[in-house]
């Protein structure tokens, strides 16, 4: 967990999110299509270069949906208990790779090069009066 340094009115700063997304593999890829928005949870690396490489279906709508698309992508934890917990949101433009770029046969690698990236954490909600 992040710890006492903010809280869910005070955003991290691009290094955390970047710190938090370096230690997940599984987030939500967030598209159009036919102007409907729709969500995906797929997994992703982060590259070296600072983009992410997300993991999407090969015979799914995601990867004609996003390439040279700007989409969201998002990750976080929260605490099905108490609600606490962070969330990192990065946007920007996604391409998809050429030969699969190293993925399974059954999925295409995604490069998500960041524009913006802002995260927050969320404190945990008080248990309510019994």
């Amino acid at each position: 967990m992040i710890g006492p340094m903010t809280s869910d009115r005070e955003p991290l700063d691009e290094r955390q999110c970047l710190r938090l997304l370096a230690d997940m593999s599984v987030g939500r890829v967030v598209y159009t299509v036919r102007a409907l928005p729709a969500v995906l949870p797929v997994r992703f690396r982060l590259d070296g270069d600072g983009s992410l490489l997300l993991r999407a279906p090969a015979g799914s709508e995601v990867p004609r949906a996003v390439h040279d698309a700007v989409i969201a992508f998002e990750v976080g934890e929260v605490s099905g208990a108490d609600g606490a917990g962070w969330s990192v949101t990065v946007l920007g433009t996604a391409q998809v790779l050429p030969g699969k770029g190293g993925a399974a046969p059954e999925e295409v690698l995604i490069r998500l090069r960041p524009e913006v990236v802002t995260g927050r954490v969320l404190e945990s909600i008080p248990a309510p009066p019994r």
